[in-house]
């Protein structure tokens, strides 16, 4: 990968981080835990804190699940940077841009708070079916994630481009 393709990258790496720090930091400052506003019937803004990972898998450990949390995703972002500087196909390198930005969001509130802020709440009010909450590094990941996904079952046939960077 070029050094100008790196920096593009970076750049999506330095932009996720960005805005999910900003939007935490705006929550964590001007809402009380557990309180909530009503933005459309099906979505709120709320502040939690999880001291777990998806769906508070983990929260209750009693502390270690941090310093994992943490470990894993700091393992997990190099591995995927040196994928990302190996990979050619343009979307791959975004879920892998993307996936990196989130994780690493996620860690500076755990190296920060020892839990991650959470500020997103969707529901279905109806069927009393609620999503846990999440923010902006769980949203990329979440994006990268399936760009994964959807470039692997519909991956460029030979002689058709692989949007190449």
């Amino acid at each position: 990968m070029s050094a100008v393709l790196a920096r593009r990258w970076l750049g999506v790496i330095l932009l996720v981080i960005g805005l999910d720090q900003i939007t935490k930091a705006y929550f964590h400052t001007q809402f009380q835990p557990g309180e909530r506003v009503n933005v459309l019937p099906f979505f709120d803004w709320i502040l939690t804190y999880n001291t777990g990972a998806a769906f508070s898998f983990l929260a209750t450990a009693g502390g270690w699940q941090r310093w994992f949390f943490v470990a894993l995703a700091i393992v997990v972002s190099a591995w995927c940077w040196r994928w990302l500087q190996r990979e050619h196909d343009v979307r791959i390198q975004l879920a892998l841009a993307l996936i990196i930005g989130g994780a690493l969001g996620n860690v500076i509130d755990r190296l920060w708070l020892g839990k991650v802020i959470d500020f997103v709440l969707v529901y279905w009010a109806p069927w009393n079916w609620y999503y846990p909450a999440f923010n902006v590094a769980d949203s990329a990941i979440s994006i990268g994630a399936v760009l994964m996904l959807w470039s692997a079952f519909f991956a460029a046939r030979p002689g058709q481009g692989n949007g190449q960077a």
